[in-house]
């Protein structure tokens, strides 16, 4: 058990890819840490979407001693694990003071293939339509952890009513070499209905998927409607779960 330098073949599983935040020339993202044990990868990654996040992979029992006897007790209770919704659950059961965290179930949806239809009237957004589009988020996603001018996010893509105001945006948020990533969908919900949510979802994911070979989300698992449309772009999803660590105490991993 110890840490590594980066990531290896070993490691293709697209959440890991996308904590690693690597940089073109191969390098991981400031402050990432790999871990390894057996079977098990777990990458660390301060501050990416919103959270200290601690990205998992492998099978249950390699995992379980890697994150409960190492990860968490060089992190601290502040990060939380993520990946397959059994695995989580595993750590949890075997990890004393790791608890599930709350908040709905979600699914890590990606695709290696670029959309077959990648309609027409959506563009990248220029740094006025930047700034219309967080006019959109102040008002219909205001709690959204990518919104423009906020640290990891790139670019944004817009489609316009053809009065010129702009009705749905998706953006290019946290994005790393080997596995692009789309954050912060929004229509205005005068315009729902019309499909423009997964108009610019397929704009976006046809660009990352070009760029970096595959592009991912994260989306709750009941949001059926965001769900259908990400699927219309190509992606498809896999259950995952996230768990937090209280404060140690006489509880902390020894």
């Amino acid at each position: 058990m110890a840490e590594a330098d980066g990531l290896d073949d070993r490691d293709a599983a697209g959440h890991l890819l996308w904590a690693a935040q690597l940089r073109p020339e191969g390098q991981l993202g400031p402050g990432v840490r790999v871990f390894r044990h057996g079977s098990a990868t777990a990458v660390v990654s301060p501050a990416l979407s919103g959270r200290d996040r601690i990205a998992v992979d492998g099978k249950e029992e390699d995992a379980l001693v890697l994150v409960r006897d190492e990860v968490l007790a060089a992190t601290g209770p502040g990060y939380r694990p993520f990946g397959d919704a059994e695995l989580i659950a595993a750590l949890v059961r075997g990890t004393p003071g790791l608890t599930v965290a709350a908040g709905p179930e979600f699914l890590w949806m990606e695709t290696t293939a670029p959309p077959s239809d990648v309609p027409e009237g959506v563009a990248w957004l220029d740094g006025r339509g930047e700034k219309e589009a967080a006019t959109v988020f102040d008002h219909c996603f205001p709690d959204s952890y990518a919104q423009p001018g906020r640290p990891g996010t790139r670019r944004w893509a817009g489609a316009y009513d053809p009065d010129g105001t702009l009705l749905a945006v998706a953006g290019d948020a946290w994005s790393g070499a080997g596995c692009g990533f789309m954050a912060g969908v929004v229509t205005r919900p005068e315009a729902r209905g019309r499909g423009l949510g997964a108009a610019v979802s397929r704009f976006v994911v046809a660009a990352l998927v070009r760029e970096h070979g595959r592009a991912a989300l994260m989306v709750d698992a009941d949001n059926t409607a965001a769900v259908a449309a990400y699927r219309r772009a190509g992606m498809s999803g896999q259950g995952f779960g996230a768990a937090a660590a209280r404060a140690w105490g006489s509880a902390r991993p020894s």
